[in-house]
């Protein structure tokens, strides 16, 4: 039988750069006061040896647990992932945080939390008691949530609110939805369009909201009509349908659509095939999210790139680096960006446009 290879430890660490071994844990933690030279001879012997930081070392050696917990919405992950439609919001936000961890000597812990659920303390207690994260991430609709934030609050544990600016404790951060809705809308109007049909997520996400609020002010700045042209939808490709459908009633239907995620939009392109209207020389397209789907459409979705990995990264840098935000700067915004594909164009000679 072969011989198991000996670990190699802090001791051996230290015993090849010729430290004690409270100064490789300084290095090994990224600690403040450790001169440079100092630090270059700990890490070259980490190198030479292979040394991996164990996290429950770590962890025994002070107050960190090097731990960074990201938590999403139980009911609507799990959907996406049922459905397997291309969604890659889980996919973005591990690679965003999980990257900027390593940086940091950190690791990601995933958690899928139910926001409906009457018993969501006690259930995120019971996570935060096993994980004793240093840091914790909240997405939509639970960076929302007064519970969920209370508990962190009260916990004085740190945490970052991705897609909420209201008033209150963690870190505020947006990808800067009213912006997006507001640029998608200018693009369509510098294109020459004058009825621009709006296609709204759930209100049970402010972010919902903060779109609308970027298309109207963009609508009401050049002079044109949005009454009759906002729709509610919830996010899923059923309610995308319904809400195209009535659009697409209106005396003047629009000569283009934004819709609020890839679903809904993916919704609206099947519905104007079946009534017999091409895309983009009869109603042009715009999708939210730009997940891999967009691309394989035809045409292809011109779509706002939904900066996640981004936000995510800076919500775990500040986390480490400053995690009860003192000094930062709120609500921290990440701003998306417009990928023009083939779902757009000007619209078609229109006497009532």
């Amino acid at each position: 039988m072969a011989r198991r290879r000996q670990a190699v430890t802090i001791k051996h660490v230290a015993a090849d750069a010729g430290v004690s071994l409270q100064t490789v844990s300084r290095v090994i933690n990224n600690e403040p006061n450790v001169r440079p030279v100092m630090k270059d001879r700990v890490q070259a012997s980490i190198d030479k040896l292979g040394y991996v930081p164990s996290i429950a070392a770590q962890r025994m050696s002070g107050s960190r647990s090097y731990l960074i917990l990201a938590i999403n919405d139980r009911d609507r992950t799990i959907a996406d992932w049922q459905t397997r439609q291309g969604t890659d919001w889980v996919d973005q936000m591990l690679f965003g945080g999980m990257l900027k961890c390593a940086e940091y000597g950190y690791r990601m812990i995933f958690e899928l939390v139910d926001t409906h659920n009457d018993h969501v303390e006690r259930e995120l207690g019971a996570t935060i008691a096993a994980l004793q994260p240093d840091g914790v991430i909240l997405t939509p609709p639970h960076s929302e949530n007064p519970v969920i934030t209370g508990f962190l609050a009260k916990r004085k544990i740190p945490f970052a609110r991705i897609g909420s600016i209201t008033p209150g404790p963690g870190i505020a951060m947006t990808m800067d939805d009213e912006g997006s809705a507001r640029r998608a809308t200018d693009y369509l109007i510098a294109a020459g369009h004058r009825r621009i049909g709006f296609i709204a997520g759930s209100d049970e996400y402010n972010l919902s909201n903060w779109r609308i609020d970027g298309w109207r002010n963009a609508m009401l700045l050049a002079g044109f009509a949005t009454e009759g042209f906002c729709v509610r939808g919830d996010f899923s490709y059923d309610s995308g349908v319904a809400a195209t459908n009535l659009l697409l009633d209106l005396e003047s239907p629009p000569t283009a659509i934004i819709a609020s995620n890839d679903q809904m939009t993916l919704a609206a392109l099947d519905t104007l095939v079946k009534r017999g209207l091409k895309v983009p020389e009869d109603v042009s397209l715009i999708s939210f999210d730009n997940t891999p789907v967009v691309r394989f459409t035809d045409p292809q979705l011109t779509a706002v790139d939904q900066p996640i990995a981004a936000t995510f990264s800076k919500a775990v840098e500040l986390l480490i680096t400053n995690g009860h935000a003192t000094d930062v700067q709120q609500p921290v915004v990440t701003e998306g960006s417009l990928i023009e594909r083939g779902s757009t164009a000007p619209p078609q000679c229109d006497a009532a446009n």
